[in-house]
């Protein structure tokens, strides 16, 4: 079987700092391949650092594909992340080389590889009174909300992300079903592919470590000048990509709330919990073949080069 011309997509996902892109880029290299991220944040220009983009001079010539595709005013769904990754994933194909996806949005992976159903459409009543409940008992309150009707959904959604929350309890009041009913009820746009998926993980140690590690590497880099020039370009803070990770809570910083040694320990924190969360929620997808990093990338590899290179038998 010819992997670059099969109807075959491999992807790299798991926790955040386990070491996603440094495989994925390896990995291409000895596939022929050309890598599509799956980062809900990476899609955005000019937020880079707090990405974690890897830099135009470490892709050793891998094309990377769904990097800065999106203004930062847009709001990026995952329906569309679903509809342009399909699309670059066939057009890799056609080229005659082996698509490798790499990330940790899982929503984003799900959309892609098992199907997003269309929602109904935005209710601004509802939506009012949601923001009103958000407004006045705090968000947190939405995301037990969620968490009583859409576990898996509450899993996923970070308890501040207002937006997230808003529709996942739209979707759930308006159709009498959870947003994790609906997708078990989906296609995949790649229904036509077969769907080799790795994932990485490791002890919640070394997640801790390299976490703090990134985030110190984060503020060295610029970080903060980083979102100083966004705000100058004209970019409000209610923009989509300031309330991910890292950006919400150096935002806050900058309009005053706390200090630079508490933000840092709240950005390391709150990574922490989102790697918990990434981690239940890949465990719950299909056909995911785990691999331990501990911080060996070199046996990493040779894994990940055995469990592909089986698809050819």
């Amino acid at each position: 079987m010819d992997l670059k011309t099969s109807l075959r997509l491999v992807a790299i996902v798991g926790p955040t700092a386990t070491g996603k892109s440094d495989l994925a880029i390896a990995l291409a290299e000895c596939f022929d391949g050309e890598i599509v991220s799956c980062d809900s944040t990476a899609v955005y220009r000019g937020f880079d650092i707090g990405t974690d983009k890897v830099p135009i001079g470490r892709r050793r010539g891998v094309p990377h594909h769904l990097i800065d595709v999106a203004d930062p005013y847009e709001s990026y769904s995952a329906a569309r992340y679903a509809s342009e990754a399909s699309a670059e994933v066939r057009a890799i194909v056609n080229r005659g080389r082996l698509p490798i996806l790499v990330g940790g949005s899982g929503l984003y992976y799900r959309a892609l590889t098992r199907g997003l159903f269309p929602g109904p459409s935005r209710d601004a009543v509802l939506r009012n009174r949601l923001q009103r409940i958000a407004a006045r008992r705090g968000v947190e309150h939405l995301h037990r909300m969620v968490g009583r009707v859409d576990p898996d959904s509450a899993c996923r959604i970070q308890a501040r992300d207002e937006r997230r929350l808003v529709r996942a309890l739209e979707v759930y009041f308006l159709t009498g079903k959870s947003l994790t009913a609906h997708f078990a009820e989906t296609r995949s746009p790649l229904s036509d592919f077969i769907v080799t998926g790795i994932g990485l993980r490791q002890s919640r140690e070394q997640t801790s470590a390299k976490v703090a590690q990134r985030v110190d590497e984060q503020f060295a880099a610029g970080l903060l000048d980083e979102i100083r020039l966004l705000r100058a370009r004209g970019v409000p803070d209610t923009a989509p990509p300031f309330g991910g990770m890292v950006y919400r809570q150096a935002l806050a910083f900058l309009n005053g709330f706390g200090d630079l040694a508490s933000t840092r320990e709240l950005i390391v924190r709150e990574n922490q919990r989102y790697a918990r969360r990434q981690l239940i929620w890949f465990r719950k997808e299909p056909n995911l073949q785990w691999i331990q990093v501990d911080n060996d990338p070199t046996r990493t590899f040779i894994q990940s080069k055995q469990i592909i290179h089986a698809l050819e038998n």
